[in-house]
């Protein structure tokens, strides 16, 4: 086997030509940009309720073979996007999979206790149901 030469990476020579040169900065202010001061937080900001109900909290391994799984079910009022979150956060506190499933969220292993924190720190009241 024959060594093969690098190729240089050094930039080499320009463009011939630029491409952007035909664009119109009229109405652009000249000079430098400055970023904009940033905006004090608002006096009144709402607070995330801290009831936000009952879930349940089931270990089950029904249909599964025989794997434990840990199903969070009862969720009233809350869209799929903040469940995808929630299943995210959990997942990565108890690291091991899990996925949002009508409208439940299940995760792998029996991860009541992690799982029970994460939601009272949501806001949502679990119970532990089942076995």
């Amino acid at each position: 086997m024959s060594r093969r030469d690098k190729i240089s990476t050094d930039g080499g020579d320009g463009l011939g030509q630029n491409p952007f040169a035909a664009l119109n900065l009229g109405g652009l202010p000249a000079g430098e940009i400055k970023p904009a001061a940033p905006a004090s937080a608002p006096a009144s900001v709402p607070t995330e309720s801290r009831n936000r109900g009952r879930v349940d909290i089931k270990r089950t391994t029904a249909g599964r073979g025989g794997k434990t799984v840990t199903l969070v079910t009862g969720f009233k009022g809350i869209g799929p996007p903040e469940k995808e979150t929630l299943c995210k956060q959990m997942r990565a506190a108890c690291g091991c999979g899990g996925t949002v499933k009508d409208g439940n969220i299940e995760i792998q292993g029996d991860q009541r206790d992690k799982i029970a924190a994460i939601l009272s720190a949501a806001g949502f009241r679990p119970v532990f149901a089942g076995g």
